[in-house]
């Protein structure tokens, strides 16, 4: 019993203790915390503002740094416009010293062109004067009035104009005639031409087969300009129509249309068609063209047995492959001679040899005659002295159409010239004549001093002139335009109308290196 009152009395005192210790301690605490929490928001009151102090001193030195920076971008701006108003001033007094110095000049010029004029008005009254005294004189000495020298001036005139008439209709008269005969002549070979085999298709034209028509934009370039490089650095006639799968090189020189067809093949197999590049095929297919100039002059001394030849003369002989004579290839043309001349020296029991190779070499003047003036039969025959050919080799080159005295080897190329020009469908004369008008159209341009290069495009209906641009200027050009139509219209017979296109073009050319 006594146990269990103590221990219910220990409850008791622990419970009471509790209660107590709520109402005494529990007040303290919260005390306590109060006073801490008040110290707290003190310590952030006062730090709040020493930082609010510190961004304000941060914020007016920023401030303050940036009205310095614009400051100093406003003086120097103000420098630059001040040096800028002073550069223009200056300037504008320098003007102001230049025009009162020309007003000057100008107040002299017109004081010295009035003294000028003053002094001529002198002159003129002076001459007045003394044209009198002299209209006086011959009156005098003449003894006829102004108006009877006149009248017997005028019957002078008149007389000496009647006559002149007279003779002017007179070789109107004969130019008429001349004239007509020729354009009968025309007419007639007209319609006999008509009943033959055309003679200009094949020997003026090329084919140049496209694998697709998209190729003909390429070709034609921006603005024309891949087709006007091309025409202008091979000298042909490029003509692209609605034809399917075709463009069609037009060109009397046969050298210089296969320098064009070859160019073209390759710049379509190799895609890249512009004005650079179609400058760099074009050198190097003229390189190709005098290697196979070169193989078809070794091939013609070959095929004849000639041999000892000068390289020079293989040459000529190769250039004769795209030569044509009425028609006629004169390389081909040249074997057959050759071994025309051959056989007939051999009949008649003279050198086959020394015949043979004056056969071969009797046209080789027509490979040059284009470059230097003068008959192929001439030239053929300075060309051939020059190196190295004999005597009666020379002779014969030279005298193969009858202009100077004739050997016994001259004769027999003449006949075989004869013979192989005169076979059935070996010529066309139209075609011959065709190409001479072309070539002489050509040589009235070269003719022109400053001229660099001419080419006569369109089938002979206009000639394509360039000039050099350091020697013609824009007068110049047209003056010369006008000088070959003039030229053309007093040399040259043509049907129709020729247009004559001069150009003048400068280029640089420099390498990024």
């Amino acid at each position: 019993m006594t146990v269990t009152l103590t221990i219910l009395a220990i409850i008791f005192g622990l419970v009471l203790g509790g209660v107590l210790g709520a109402f005494v301690l529990v007040p303290l605490w919260h005390r306590k915390k109060l006073e801490e929490a008040s110290k707290q928001v003190e310590k952030i009151k006062v730090d709040a503002e020493e930082k609010a102090k510190a961004d304000a001193k941060h914020l007016v030195y920023e401030a303050k740094e940036e009205a310095m920076r614009l400051t100093r971008d406003a003086e120097r701006s103000l420098k630059d416009k001040q040096a800028e108003f002073g550069r223009r001033e200056r300037n504008f007094y320098k003007m102001e010293e230049q025009l009162t110095r020309r007003i000057e000049n100008l107040d002299k010029k017109t004081q010295e062109n009035e003294r000028i004029r003053q002094r001529i008005e002198g002159k003129e009254k002076s001459l007045d004067g003394e044209i009198g005294k002299i209209r006086t004189e011959l009156e005098r000495v003449s003894g006829m009035t102004s108006a009877e020298a006149k009248e017997v001036i005028l019957k002078q005139v008149e007389e000496d104009s009647r006559y002149a008439a007279a003779q002017l209709a007179r070789e109107i008269e004969e130019t008429a005639k001349q004239e007509a005969t020729a354009n009968a002549r025309k007419i007639i070979v007209a319609a006999i031409s008509r009943c033959t085999v055309d003679h200009y298709s094949d020997a003026i034209v090329t084919s140049v087969a496209l694998k697709s028509d998209e190729m003909k934009g390429r070709i034609i370039g921006r603005e024309g300009r891949n087709i006007r490089a091309l025409e202008a650095m091979t000298g042909v006639d490029i003509i692209i129509d609605d034809t399917p799968g075709v463009v069609v090189i037009s060109c009397f020189d046969p050298t210089r249309r296969e320098v064009a067809r070859l160019t073209l093949e390759r710049l379509i197999s190799d895609g890249r068609i512009h004005p650079a590049k179609i400058e760099e095929m074009v050198e190097k297919v003229k390189v190709e063209v005098a290697d196979v100039i070169w193989q078809a002059g070794q091939e013609a001394t070959f095929a004849t047995g000639v041999s000892g030849v000068h390289p020079e003369i293989v040459k000529l002989l190769g250039k004769l492959k795209f030569r044509t004579s009425y028609g006629q290839n004169v390389l081909k043309h040249s074997i057959e001679v050759a071994h025309l001349s051959g056989v007939i020296a051999a009949e008649l029991g003279l050198n086959p040899k020394i015949a043979k190779r004056s056969g071969l070499l009797h046209d080789i003047g027509k490979a040059v005659d284009a470059e230097i003036e003068g008959t192929h039969q001439a030239l053929g025959m300075e060309f051939a002295r020059k190196f190295g050919e004999g005597k009666p080799v020379v002779l014969a080159v030279g005298g193969h159409h009858g202009d100077i005295e004739q050997t016994i080897e001259a004769a027999i190329v003449q006949v075989a010239d004869a013979i192989s020009a005169s076979r059935p469908g070996a010529r066309g004369e139209s075609l011959e004549s065709y190409l001479q008008r072309l070539e002489k159209l050509e040589e009235i341009g070269t003719a022109f001093e400053g001229v660099d290069k001419c080419y006569a495009i369109q089938a002979g209906r206009e000639l394509r002139v360039m000039v050099k641009p350091d020697k013609m200027d824009e007068v110049l050009t047209y003056d010369l335009c006008r000088k070959i139509t003039k030229r053309i219209e007093e040399e040259l017979e043509y049907p129709g109308m020729i247009k004559v296109t001069v150009i003048r073009e400068t280029r640089e050319v420099d390498f990024a290196k």
